[in-house]
């Protein structure tokens, strides 16, 4: 998978825009919802090799990712409780990075309050 790639896997998410916050050097992706209300799920700096994604985990499967896999280890300048590091191209298959992206969306979706999930038409997690 490549920059390009990962980009557009954030972008298909309903709501999902990209931001700068940081600088032009590093792509922020945020879901926004009805409210106005945005939230980061995924940050990468895509012109950096290698490519590296910081995406939100629960914290149990965090450990149990980074246990597995070499190419996962918490994200840098972030609380490494729920945000892991993904090396993009170190050898992951590509829909466990799509499925890691989506869960850390669904992560963020499920926080928002319910009329701004409603209005994603959101099908993640199951409604508490």
């Amino acid at each position: 998978m490549d920059a390009h790639e990962l980009r557009q896997m954030c972008l298909a998410l309903p709501g999902a825009f990209e931001d700068f916050p940081f600088g032009p050097e590093t792509s922020v992706f945020k879901v926004r919802a009805a409210g106005g209300r945005a939230k980061m799920f995924a940050m990468s700096s895509l012109q950096v090799d290698p490519l590296l994604v910081s995406l939100k985990c629960e914290p149990e499967l965090a450990l149990q990712l980074r246990a597995a896999h070499p190419e996962i280890s918490g994200a840098w300048h972030m609380n490494k409780t729920h945000w892991n590091q993904v090396e993009v191209a170190a050898g992951l298959a590509r829909d466990m990075i799509r499925d890691l992206v989506e869960d850390s969306y669904d992560l963020v979706v499920a926080s928002l309050p319910k009329k701004d999930r409603e209005s994603l038409a959101w099908k993640g997690l199951a409604e508490a």
